[in-house]
């Protein structure tokens, strides 16, 4: 008998695990949104997409240099993390910008990401910045 809950109790598991990853689905970038598409092609022409997945309603697209992309379901971008080297400069609002070369000025932003509250950077010196939606500075952790 306990053998027998023992299967049922893993099995059960092994369902609820295989179920929570469903919502995750491999595409091809050609299914991507034209804006992404766009996005990818004008941002980094020197990089392919490599692999495309449809997670949790936001696109996750990955480029055969490291970088990762984060689109919306409308192809808007929330979200760009190039590892170690720098995003595209005309990602980053100019105010902020002028923030990072004149506190960091060793440092280049390696990541972007949009957030309700604005905007949360991260640099190549291992700083993480939070700016709000006026491009003001409001939080730095290392």
């Amino acid at each position: 008998m306990t053998q027998k809950r023992f299967f049922l109790t893993a099995l059960i598991c092994l369902m609820m695990s295989v179920s929570s990853f469903a919502t995750d689905k491999v595409i091809t970038a050609n299914q991507l949104p034209e804006a992404a598409q766009t996005f990818v092609k004008e941002m980094f022409p020197n990089a392919a997409i490599i692999y495309v997945e449809i997670d949790d309603g936001k696109y996750e697209v990955y480029l055969n240099n490291g970088t990762e992309i984060k689109f919306d379901l409308k192809g808007n971008w929330n979200k760009v993390n190039c590892e170690l080297n720098a995003v595209p400069a005309r990602l980053v609002p100019a105010s902020i910008a002028d923030c990072v070369e004149g506190q960091f000025p060793e440092a280049v932003i390696t990541k972007i990401d949009k957030e309700h509250y604005g905007y949360d950077i991260e640099l190549s010196n291992g700083f993480d910045l939070k700016f709000d939606r006026k491009y003001m500075t409001f939080g730095i952790d290392n």
